[in-house]
C-alpha cells in the first residue's frame, strides 16, 4: 500500500493530471444510478494522495504554491462533471437541427466550469495542509466549502452533490434532517478519504474507529427514525398521478397539440385502480398544457367537464401575461395552475429559478446580436416568478410546489416549505432520455422529503414520477419512459425536523470541527517537528 502510495504521491505533469481525472469520474458510480458509493472510498484517497505530492515551489509566492493543488483538484472536478452530467447535452438533440452545434457547449463546457469549484475546494484544503487525520479534515473542509458556494453562485447549480452519494437508500438519508446537505457533503468527504490514512502511520486507529463511529451513527439515526411509528394523519388526500410520456419532437407541434391534450384529459379521467378513490387531486408535469389557455380558453371548459364535484387540477402550463404598457411584450412564465371542477383557474406558482439558457438567455443583448437563443425549453423565452407561495389543495392542505430542477436546492425548498404540509415537484426531464439525469434527479427530490419531513409528490412528464413518504421511502412510482397513471391514498403527516436555518446551523457546526481538526494536526505536527 504504501509503495502504491508513493507512486501516486510522485506523480506529475500529463499522469497526476490524468489520475485525478480517473479519480474524479470514478466518483461518479457513487451516484444514482449506479449507488456504488463504495468507488468513493477509492476516488477520494487517491486525492489526498495527489494532494499530498502537490505542494508548490518553494520560491513562488501564496498563489503559485497553490496551482498545483488547484489544478488537480480540477482535473479530479473536470472528471466528476464530465462523468455525471455528459447527458444534458441529449436535451439539444430533441432539435437537433437547430442546437447540435452548441453540444460541445453542454457537456465538455459545463463541466470545465463546474470544475473550477473543486480545484477551489483542494486550493482551501493545501492551505490547511498536514500529516494524518488532519488533511482528511482538510479535504473534507474544502469539499463542504466549494459545495456551498456551488449551491448559489452564479445562479447556482448544486446537481450531484458529494453528500447524497452516502445516501442511496432511506436509512442512510435520515442524518440530513437534522445536519442539512452542509453537514453531508462535509461528513461523506471525510469519511470517504479516510482509507489515505492507510499509506501513512499516523493515526490510522484513530481515523478508522471515527469513521467507524460516523456510520454507525448515520446508520444508528436511520434505522431508530424510520423504526418509530408514524404519528396519526391530520387527513388524507385522494391523489392521482398522470405520466403521459409524451414525445418531445411533438410537445409543441401545433398538428398534435390536440390529440395530446385528448390523451392528458383520458388518462385523468379514467376510473379509480383497484381498491382506491376517487382522486380529489389530479397532478399534471411540467408544461403539461401544449398551448396558451389565453389562446385556447376551450381548454379550461373541457377540464371542467372532465373533473367532478370536489375535485382540483395541479397542472404544468405556460401562463401568459399581456403587455403592462400599450405596444409592449407579454411575459410568459413557467407555472403550475390549480384549475377547479368549474374549469377556473383559482391559483397559479410560477417558477423563480429558471435555467440559464434552457428557459432564458442572461445577457440576451449579447447573445442575440451573435444569433444564439435559449437552447432547450419552450418556443419562448420565460420570466421568473417574482416569488412562491403555497396551495391550497381538496381538504385545505398547503401544498409547496417546485418546478423542475428548483427542487434541488436545499435552502430553498427547506425556506418555502415551513408552512406546508406536502412538497409537489412537478417536471418534465424526457429531454434527457434513458440516461443518468432523471434518476439524479429524482434521487434529490427524495431526499427533499426525508430532509424536511413532507411527504413528496413528483409528477414527470416521462418518469421518475413518484409518491415519497415523510421518511424518504417510495410509496409508489413509475418507470422512466412508462405511460400511466398512480392512484394513491395519501396520509397527510409531518414528520418532526429541525428548521432549515438550523439544519444549515448544524451544518456549518460540523465543517467549523473540520476547520479545528485541520488546525490541531497542523499544531501538532509543527511541535513535533521543534
Amino acid at each position: 500500500m504504501q509503495r502504491l502510495a508513493g507512486r501516486i504521491i510522485l506523480l506529475w505533469g500529463w499522469r497526476r493530471a490524468l489520475v485525478a481525472f480517473l479519480a474524479g469520474a470514478l466518483a461518479v458510480l457513487g451516484q444514482a444510478p449506479y449507488d456504488f458509493f463504495a468507488a468513493c472510498f477509492l476516488s477520494f484517497p487517491v486525492l489526498v494522495l495527489l494532494l499530498d505530492g502537490a505542494a508548490g515551489e518553494a520560491g513562488a509566492g501564496p498563489l503559485g504554491r497553490l496551482k498545483p493543488a488547484f489544478a488537480v483538484g480540477w482535473w479530479f472536478g473536470f472528471g466528476y462533471f464530465l462523468a455525471g452530467l455528459w447527458w444534458i447535452g441529449g436535451a439539444l438533440l430533441v432539435e437537433a437541427d437547430s442546437f447540435a452545434w452548441a453540444m460541445p457547449l453542454a457537456i465538455v463546457g459545463i463541466p470545465l466550469v463546474l470544475a473550477f469549484f473543486y480545484g477551489f475546494a483542494t486550493a482551501v484544503a493545501r492551505l490547511m495542509w498536514s500529516d494524518g487525520i488532519g488533511r482528511i479534515a482538510a479535504t473534507a473542509f474544502g469539499f463542504a466549502l466549494a459545495e456551498w458556494l456551488r449551491g448559489f453562485l452564479f445562479t447556482g447549480f448544486p446537481w450531484n452533490a458529494i453528500g447524497y452519494a452516502a445516501m442511496p437508500v432511506p436509512l442512510m438519508m435520515q442524518a440530513v434532517s437534522v445536519i442539512g446537505m452542509n453537514g453531508m457533503n462535509a461528513l461523506a468527504v471525510f469519511v470517504f478519504a479516510m482509507p489515505a490514512l492507510l499509506a501513512g502511520r499516523r493515526h490510522i486507529w484513530a481515523g478508522a474507529a471515527l469513521a467507524a463511529l460516523l456510520v454507525a451513527a448515520d446508520l444508528g439515526f436511520g434505522y431508530v427514525r424510520l423504526a418509530a411509528p408514524e404519528p396519526p394523519a391530520s387527513r388524507h388526500l385522494d391523489l392521482r398521478i398522470v405520466q403521459p410520456s409524451v414525445d418531445l419532437s411533438e410537445k409543441w407541434d401545433a398538428s398534435v397539440r390536440d390529440r395530446i391534450f385528448a390523451t392528458m384529459l383520458a388518462m385523468s379521467s379514467e376510473p379509480p385502480q383497484k381498491g382506491h378513490e376517487k382522486p380529489q387531486l389530479i397532478l399534471w408535469p411540467e408544461t403539461a398544457v401544449p398551448f396558451l389557455f389565453t389562446e385556447r380558453p376551450d381548454a379550461l371548459t373541457a377540464i371542467g367537464d372532465m373533473l367532478t364535484d370536489g375535485q382540483m387540477l395541479l397542472a404544468g402550463a405556460i401562463r401568459e401575461e399581456g403587455p403592462a404598457t400599450a405596444g409592449g411584450d407579454a411575459r410568459y412564465y413557467n407555472s403550475v395552475v390549480a384549475i377547479n371542477d368549474q374549469g377556473e383557474i383559482v391559483d397559479a406558482v410560477d417558477k423563480v429559478h429558471l435555467v440559464p439558457f434552457g428557459e432564458y438567455l442572461p445577457f440576451d443583448d449579447l447573445f442575440s446580436r451573435l444569433g444564439i437563443d435559449q437552447f432547450v425549453a419552450g418556443p419562448m423565452s420565460l420570466s421568473a416568478g417574482s416569488s412562491r407561495h403555497p396551495i391550497t389543495i381538496p381538504g385545505s392542505i398547503q401544498a409547496a410546489l417546485f418546478i423542475c430542477y428548483e427542487v434541488i436546492f436545499p435552502q430553498l425548498v427547506g425556506v418555502d416549505v415551513a408552512s406546508s404540509e406536502l412538497i409537489v415537484n412537478v417536471t418534465n426531464d424526457a429531454w434527457f432520455g434513458d440516461t443518468p439525469g432523471p434518476y439524479q434527479h429524482f434521487r434529490q427530490a427524495q431526499v427533499r422529503a426525508a430532509e424536511n419531513g413532507l411527504p413528496l409528490l413528483r409528477v414527470a412528464n416521462n418518469g421518475i414520477s413518484a409518491v415519497v413518504d415523510p421518511r424518504g421511502r417510495v410509496v409508489d412510482a413509475l418507470a422512466i419512459n412508462a405511460r400511466g397513471v398512480i392512484d394513491v391514498r395519501l396520509p397527510i403527516w409531518r414528520q418532526d425536523t429541525v428548521s432549515a436555518g438550523q439544519r444549515t446551523t448544524n451544518g456549518f457546526v460540523v465543517i467549523i470541527l473540520l476547520v479545528a481538526t485541520s488546525l490541531i494536526a497542523i499544531a501538532t505536527t509543527r511541535l513535533r517537528a521543534n
